[in-house]
């Protein structure tokens, strides 16, 4: 019976060591994350400023407002 107690507490203490340091993967994968979540921010707030200008099929602005209208 010790032998089975000897291996569970040598199983738990070579667990809690090794949820204790983190590896080096998941730090790289949290800076990977934060940069593309940044990228994605920075691309909604850049296209939410953008005015937009319609053309016609000749290249010349075309009214938007009256675009709506249907006339």
């Amino acid at each position: 019976m010790s032998t089975l107690t000897d291996g569970i507490n040598e199983w738990a203490a070579t667990r809690t060591s090794a949820s204790r340091s983190r590896p080096p993967l998941l730090y790289f994968l949290g800076f990977v994350m934060a940069i593309f979540i940044g990228i994605l921010i920075f691309c909604y707030v850049v296209t939410k400023r953008t005015n937009p200008v319609f053309l016609d099929e000749h290249g010349k602005p075309v009214n938007s407002q009256s675009a709506h209208t249907g006339h």
